[in-house]
This record gives structure tokens, C-alpha cells and sequence, in this order.
């Protein structure tokens, strides 16, 4: 299997379903998405998993926010935002921008919309019109879902209007919890990293990039860098929720687990983070690259 970053063949990782290129430092996993699937007993509590997700994401949200807002052009006005969950990103950005999301599990896209969010069932750009298209493209925790991520970066740029903005959010390889996992992983206790993977989950993580090789990925497909930073991977508040709603933990592993990552929140600041946050802007041929700030 090849890099889709570089084109590198890629060699074995730390399991039978892990990969990685040596030249870029792309990750990859051969990991099912059964989005909408029957789910078993094992399933993930979604009023769970909202508990323990909300505080840190709108916290997140807000940031992101920011930034596109300073980044946009000044008549920008449509954002879509790509696998929207539960509508958080949505009521943020509703105050700036005529807002659309898109959500390919039903259960969670339902309970979205009941709330009078303008959500759309279905899979990016499926659930678009032919003539749609949009000022901002934002994917938050998304984008290393999609196991083609160069045909959906293909239609973000078909779709954006010129100069509009690819927002990318999503897990960093160079954080620090996930260098720690491949750590124990190495030294056979792999439970860290699965549960980063979300190996057990309907959706799992398909690739796992850093700042460089994300930039030089998505400007093989037309865009180019104008803000690359981090956000906050934890806060207290919801965290127990999270660990145990995200992988097969139970019992003494679960509340270990949790006082650990508990005890190294102050400390947090003082290594990258395990969320990157990446901007970029949609190019024409021959347009001289902006410097990413």
C-alpha cells in the first residue's frame, strides 16, 4: 500500500492493521467504518459520548472560530460543516455564517436536526446539489475518518468559491498521548493505542498525519497553508465520560486511566498537543503560495 501523502510504500507498524510511511511520516489503518451498522452490546453510548465531549469541543469551537473569521474573505457568508455531529460547530458559527451540516449517522443527524439545525443525511459531496458550494469547508474530528481523503479533498476544492477556506481539525501524530501509546504499544500494551484509533468504534481513524505532512498532502490538491496551531486535547470536566465511552475499557484499567491523564492536564501545556488545527485556502494554478502563519 501506498503513502497518500508521498506515494512511499508503506511498511508494517505496531499491529497487523497499522502502517507507516518512512519517508513522511504518514500513519495508516486498515480499519472497517460501519457507520450505521447494527451495533452489538459494545455500542457507544451517544448521550455518553456527548457528555463527555461537549465542554472541550465548544471550548475548541470558539477558537476555530476566531481564526476563520480573521482568515475569511470579507463577503464570505456560506460554511458547510462535514460530518457535524451534534450540531456544536453549527450554533457557534450560525451567528457569522448560513450554516449546512452533513452527518452520515443517522441516529446522531436526527437528534441534530430535531434541534432546528439545518443538517443533511448522507456522506460529503453525495448530499450536496450539483451547484452547491460554499466560502469555508470544515471538518472537525472528520477528516482522518475518510478512507479516500484525496477524492474528498478533490471535491472540497470543486466546491469552495475562490480564495474560500479548508478548515481541517483533527488528531496530530507529534501529540504528546499519542507518542506516549506508541510507546506502550511497543512494550505490548496496546489498549492506549486503539482507543486513539478508536479501533472499536463504528467510525475509526483511517490515517494520522503531523503538521508537515498534512500541509504537503492538501497542497497536492490546490491549497495552500495560512494558519497551522494546536488546541487543548483535554480538559477536565467530561473526561471520565470520554475515556470510557471512546474503546472497550471497564473496571480498574478504565479509572486508572483516568487519573493518569487527569494528573497530567497541568502539565499538558508544555508539549504539543494531541488536536492540530490547520487553515488553508483554496489556490489557483500558478498562484504564488501565502506563508502559513
Amino acid at each position: 500500500m501506498q503513502c497518500v501523502v508521498c506515494s512511499t510504500p508503506q511498511s508494517q507498524g505496531l499491529t497487523d492493521w497499522h502502517t507507516c510511511c518512512t519517508a513522511c511520516g504518514y500513519e495508516g489503518a486498515a480499519l472497517a467504518v460501519k457507520i450505521n451498522a447494527q451495533r452489538d452490546g459494545a455500542a457507544v453510548d451517544e448521550l455518553e459520548r456527548e457528555v463527555g465531549l461537549k465542554s472541550l469541543r465548544q471550548e475548541n469551537f470558539r477558537d476555530i472560530l476566531h481564526v476563520v473569521r480573521k482568515h475569511a474573505q470579507p463577503q464570505a457568508r456560506r460554511l458547510l460543516d462535514v460530518g457535524c455531529a451534534h450540531g456544536w460547530f453549527l450554533e457557534t458559527a450560525k451567528e457569522y455564517f448560513d450554516v449546512l451540516g452533513i452527518e452520515p449517522d443517522a441516529v446522531v443527524g436526527n437528534r441534530t436536526a430535531s434541534r432546528g439545525l439545518p443538517v443533511r443525511p448522507g456522506y460529503f459531496p453525495d448530499a450536496l446539489a450539483p451547484d452547491e458550494s460554499f466560502d469555508v469547508i470544515v471538518f472537525n474530528d472528520v477528516i482522518e475518518h475518510i478512507p479516500d481523503i484525496a477524492a474528498a479533498l478533490d471535491a472540497c476544492h470543486a466546491r469552495l468559491s475562490e480564495n474560500g477556506l479548508l478548515v481541517l481539525n483533527l488528531p496530530n501524530s507529534r501529540g504528546f498521548f499519542y507518542r506516549l501509546s506508541t510507546i506502550f504499544a511497543r512494550l505490548g500494551w496496546h489498549n492506549p493505542f486503539n482507543r486513539l484509533w478508536q479501533k472499536d468504534l463504528p467510525s475509526p481513524h483511517v490515517h494520522y498525519f503531523n503538521p508537515r505532512n498534512l500541509r504537503l498532502l492538501v497542497a497536492r490538491h490546490g491549497f495552500a497553508g495560512v494558519y497551522s496551531g494546536q488546541l487543548p486535547s483535554l480538559r477536565a470536566k467530561g473526561l471520565f465520560e470520554r475515556i470510557r465511552c471512546t474503546g472497550d475499557i471497564s473496571g480498574l484499567s478504565l479509572y486508572l486511566q483516568y487519573l493518569a491523564v487527569l494528573c497530567s492536564i497541568p502539565v499538558l501545556s508544555a508539549f504539543p498537543s494531541d488536536i492540530m488545527f490547520c487553515v488553508f485556502r483554496k489556490t489557483n494554478p500558478g498562484e504564488a503560495l501565502p506563508v502559513m502563519k
